[in-house]
């Protein structure tokens, strides 16, 4: 598959993404899991495309006190933590202004976990294959955490998918994942958004959403309306 960027969108990422994974990924027991806010467009196109459960993993990104793009490390559910010790010494930060970051992306995980799944059950990921979506990846911090966290439920597989993603770092996440799907590794990478056409900021309002319209069950539309989960 030819891929041109700049990309369109997130969208358009998310159905060719699936064209890639169709023949990676077993059509029954298959869970797509999305890193908001970003992830989740392009993790909505695919577990369309492929018919899969869909829903969401909370992870933060550690940025830098002076450079809050710089990745000092990231955070998942459950206490989970990456740390990127190369960036951590070179940044020069100190360990209380770490411990300081880690706390303060740790509400926010909290505040977008019950924004977001509203208490909905966790998916059982035990003996499945899973399948982590994002929008770009650059140091790859935050889907380290996410591939360490997904870890601990022992999923049968894990594949990491994204559009784009510099090629140092898709080779260390092929040594973490089971596979990893990347439309382009350009070189040099710099920002995400430089290979979208269309970038727009992925607001609350909208993952909620997406999550309402993948979780709600086979009969809820009826009559030209959609029923929302509340």
């Amino acid at each position: 598959m030819a891929i041109v960027l700049p990309l369109q969108s997130r969208e358009e990422a998310g159905r060719l993404l699936a064209d890639l994974l169709a023949p990676l990924c077993p059509e029954d027991n298959l869970l797509i899991l999305a890193l908001p806010r970003g992830g989740v467009p392009v993790g909505f196109e695919i577990a369309q495309a492929l018919r899969a459960e869909f829903d969401v993993l909370l992870v933060r990104k550690l940025g830098a006190p002076s450079n809050p793009e710089l990745a000092l490390g990231a955070i998942a559910a459950g206490g989970i933590q990456v740390m990127n010790g190369e960036v951590t010494a070179w940044a020069d930060v100190a360990p209380e202004v770490l411990s300081a970051l880690v706390e303060t992306e740790t509400l926010e995980l909290q505040r977008r976990l019950e924004l977001y799944r509203r208490h909905r059950p966790w998916p059982q990921l035990a003996g499945r294959s899973v399948v982590l979506v994002d929008d770009g990846i650059a140091t790859g911090a935050t889907m380290r955490a996410a591939i360490a966290a997904v870890r601990t439920q022992e999923p049968s597989r894990v594949v990491v998918a994204a559009p784009v993603a510099p090629p140092d770092t898709v080779a260390t996440l092929m040594s973490l994942a089971d596979a990893t799907v990347c439309l382009a590794t350009p070189e040099p990478f710099g920002a995400i958004a430089r290979f979208y056409r269309e970038f727009p900021q992925v607001p609350d309002a909208e993952v909620i959403s997406l999550l309402a319209r993948a979780w709600q069950p086979p009969h809820a539309v009826a009559r030209g309306s959609v029923l929302l989960n509340h």
